[in-house]
């Protein structure tokens, strides 16, 4: 039985594993007394697990079948389309005062780990809560396991930025690889998973500790490990954990700078120490960097104040850490802002513009991690390709550094950064023109596109002016924003390499 259901595809292993999450909330709600919402969620999971078995002895009466590496970056693609119709039924029966499409909407948000909602926190309950915070934390596992058993193999996601092979391509030379695809799936599962759930375990552990709530403990920590922002109580002010909690959240936050401090599986994987990782490095210069930007701003401007200045002084630390904490928050692409973040701006009367949001969402984190983005690594390559062409202006006839390494990521990987800069324009581009038929002004419209694109949810909320009601926008609207959450999970490399493999077999 068991080899029978490793045997499964991809997608048929993502249905059944959702059909098994919906009896989570299904108890929590029956636990609860809310015995309408664990009808919704027992019954659809029993349906969603009869019909994924039934698919399953069909496929298994037809023998055995090989699948390809695109085949699976097919049923990823479909995992984060398709998969919400599936996960938005329970959803939607629960709630029960919404349209399928909202629910759509949300499911889309948490699988993709972008974390838009288009409710308030308190109209949603528990169980609704906590059933987005398992789908968000499911989408975080879902593309680690796809990053080293999908992307890597295939050199998308950042990797062909150092991979010998060309996009959508094998660094073997073809599109399939030396070793099974599906055993390549189920060998990284089996060993990221317990690293996965062991870190939120123990994330949740410790903010239990420190006086939050069951349930606020359980989403907050899904929420940093999958980097989706989702809160039941609408964000840190509303947790119990204080700067603590704060402080702790911030080091797992970390894991979303870097693959290297949690993982060497992949194909382009680095051997030196975290620190040595210049990604790692980059995010690490950005958290310092721009924090202390952001407080001199401040603390200049409320030198003029005189006197107010000095009766504040004794919040320097709290607006010191609310940026500092805020800034790895959406570089990390999780959205969560300290609920020390707005003491700097009562202290000088200045507010943070807006587009600090987007330009730290679109930098996103590092490769292979949950974080979204245009990634840490290939901001790198190209700096490295900066200097090398400045060098090379001072000293035409001077030699770039040794390494084969070292030539790769500044020639090949700098070269396919700037393809991947431009289809990431040309994306946030069209979305933009798109989202400003239905918002009343352009910031808003770039401010979705770049949320969508980036899977930086919360920023619609921090980033903007004015709020912008996402619920009110129109159904076709909000399939817009779908569409952009999963182009920018995905990446537009790879769903072009994934057209050109089944287009070009026509």
């Amino acid at each position: 039985m068991r080899a029978q259901i490793k045997a499964q595809p991809f997608f048929l292993l993502m249905m059944g594993i959702s059909a098994l999450a919906m009896f989570v909330p299904a108890t929590h709600a029956s636990i609860l007394n809310a015995h309408a919402e664990a009808r919704a969620f027992f019954y659809s999971g029993l349906l969603l697990l009869i019909f994924t078995c039934m698919v399953a002895i069909a496929r298994n009466s037809g023998g055995e079948r090989r699948q390809g590496l695109m085949h699976n970056l097919l049923a990823l693609c479909a995992g984060f389309t398709i998969l919400p119709l599936f996960l938005a039924v329970p959803f939607y029966e629960g709630l029960k005062t919404t349209t399928f499409v909202n629910a759509y909407f949300e499911m889309v948000s948490s699988l993709t780990t972008t974390g838009a909602t288009l409710f308030d926190p308190a109209r949603l309950s528990p169980s609704l809560h906590l059933w987005r915070a398992i789908v968000g934390w499911f989408g975080g596992l879902l593309i680690w396991i796809a990053a080293a058993a999908v992307l890597a193999p295939l050199s998308l996601g950042g990797f062909e930025v150092t991979a010998s092979g060309e996009p959508g391509q094998s660094a073997n030379g073809g599109p399939r690889g030396d070793i099974d695809p599906h055993q390549r799936i189920l060998r990284v599962a089996g060993t990221l998973t317990p690293v996965y759930a062991g870190l939120t375990f123990s994330l949740f552990v410790l903010l239990l500790i420190l006086g939050d709530r069951p349930l606020v403990a359980l989403s907050h920590a899904m929420a940093v490990m999958a980097t989706s922002g989702i809160s039941p109580v609408g964000g840190l002010p509303g947790a119990a954990s204080g700067m603590v909690g704060e402080f702790l959240l911030a080091l797992f936050m970390l894991f979303a700078l870097s693959r290297v401090t949690f993982s060497r599986d992949t194909l382009v994987g680095s051997r030196g120490t975290v620190l040595g990782d210049p990604e790692f490095r980059l995010g690490l210069l950005l958290v310092v960097a721009v924090p202390l930007l952001l407080f001199l701003r401040h603390w200049v401007a409320a030198l003029e104040g005189g006197e107010q200045a000095t009766a504040q002084a004794g919040a320097l630390w709290q607006a010191l850490w609310g940026a500092g904490f805020t800034v790895l928050s959406f570089l990390s692409t999780t959205g969560f802002e300290s609920a020390h973040w707005g003491v700097a701006e009562s202290w000088s009367g200045l507010k943070t513009p807006g587009l600090l949001f987007l330009g730290l969402g679109m930098i996103g984190g590092g490769v292979a991690t949950t974080a979204g983005g245009v990634k840490l690594l290939r901001v790198w390559a190209l700096y490295l390709q900066g200097l090398r062409e400045m060098d090379r202006m001072m000293h035409p006839s001077s030699v770039g550094r040794s390494g084969r390494g070292g030539r790769r990521l500044r020639k090949q990987g700098a070269f396919v950064a700037w393809i991947f800069f431009m289809l990431f324009a040309t994306s946030l581009l069209l979305f933009s023109m798109i989202m400003g038929a239905y918002v009343p002004d352009l910031e808003q419209a770039v401010i979705l596109a770049v949320a969508a694109l980036s899977t930086t949810g919360p920023m619609i909320v921090s980033a903007a002016e004015q709020p912008i009601a996402l619920a009110d926008m129109a159904a076709s609207g909000k399939l817009f924003l779908c569409a952009a959450m999963v182009i920018g999970r995905l990446e537009l490399l790879a769903i072009i390499a994934l057209a050109s493999n089944y287009l070009g077999r026509e």
